[in-house]
């Protein structure tokens, strides 16, 4: 029996709820090739971030979140896709194909596709009611469904040790003057990418007492640490620090965000701690005593109940990211 084409409506639309997903500096590197039989994502090196990212982990780990978005999306959509990661070793930048078969949509589909819609990275301080150790634990298993390890850190010395290397990181990175041009020019990039500084939080103080990552937001706010005392923080991990381990890593990342929206919690990245190698060596050593690679850190949180929502950061257009054969 010869399978059904896929509609070309429906290959647009799962795109465009693909890119919703996030992504380092909102530089969205992905591309999407769509034909009968479904879609195929290539990372777009354009977009990389040369001096943050030179190995193009987080450009990979953000083509990962696309591909679970991309996942739940076909899934409301009644298509069940059957995903093939890193097909060909000559072609490195086709990292995923999904072949689309029809089938009934999955119950708790509306719920995720609502999911997506309001998710956005919001850097706000959180409230300080803390999350508790099941929370983090509970969010863990959601990213380890997918094939990622995430660990919560539980133990007060290791989330201690994580947040000084996160501010350490932070520091290095403002003396390293490629990197904060970089990130610079990621801010109020365009139309369709990178972040407003309308959504970032502005700096009450930005010494190295107290660093922030952005230096420049607009969105008032009680500024502060990277990382406060009550939040939860959780280290995606792998026991290989390559693309395969990359591209698990984001669609973990979006099934543990997902879910967190789902349930009340904000969730931030701090990739900049795996980012410079000196504080990505001590916490694999010092934190994760040697036995697994960090790839990003994960901020959790609550949010406060009576606080606005975020303007939606800018996407690029399906007819950008798209092409249909």
């Amino acid at each position: 029996m010869t399978a059904p084409r896929v509609p070309r409506n429906t290959l647009r639309r799962i795109v465009e709820l693909s890119t919703r997903a996030p992504s380092v500096h909102n530089t969205q590197p992905w591309r999407w090739h769509g034909s009968a039989a479904g879609l195929e994502l290539y990372a777009d090196r354009t977009r990389q971030l040369t001096a943050a990212d030179p190995d193009g982990r987080n450009l990979v780990i953000s083509c990962g979140t696309a591909l679970h978005h991309a996942q739940v999306a076909a899934d409301a959509l009644g298509w069940d896709a059957r995903v093939a990661r890193l097909l060909d070793p000559e072609h490195p930048d086709l990292l995923a194909r999904l072949t689309l078969t029809r089938r009934s949509p999955a119950p708790h589909a509306a719920g995720l596709l609502d999911a997506i819609e309001r998710r956005c990275t919001d850097r706000r301080r959180f409230t300080s009611w803390p999350v508790a150790d099941d929370v983090l634990t509970h969010l863990a298993a959601q990213a380890s469904a997918w094939g990622a390890r995430a660990l919560p850190l539980i133990d007060v010395s290791e989330r201690f040790h994580a947040e000084l290397l996160v501010n350490r990181a932070i520091e290095a990175q403002r003396g390293d003057a490629p990197v904060s041009h970089e990130q610079e020019q990621w801010v109020d990039h365009g139309a369709v990418d990178g972040v407003p500084s309308a959504v970032l939080p502005r700096p009450a103080d930005v010494t190295a007492r107290r660093p922030s990552r952005f230096a420049t937001g607009v969105l008032e706010d009680i500024g502060g640490r990277e990382v406060e005392a009550s939040d939860g923080l959780i280290v995606m991990c792998g026991l290989e620090d390559d693309p395969e381990t990359w591209l698990r890593t984001g669609e973990g990342l979006s099934a543990l965000w997902l879910t967190a929206t789902t349930e009340g919690l904000s969730v931030v990245p701090l990739s900049q701690v795996v980012e410079v190698p000196q504080t990505r060596d001590a916490l694999r050593l010092e934190v994760l005593g040697g036995l697994a690679r960090p790839l990003i850190v994960l901020r959790v949180g609550w949010q406060a109940i009576s606080r606005r929502q975020l303007p939606h950061t800018p996407r690029r257009p399906v007819d950008e990211v798209l092409q249909l054969g």
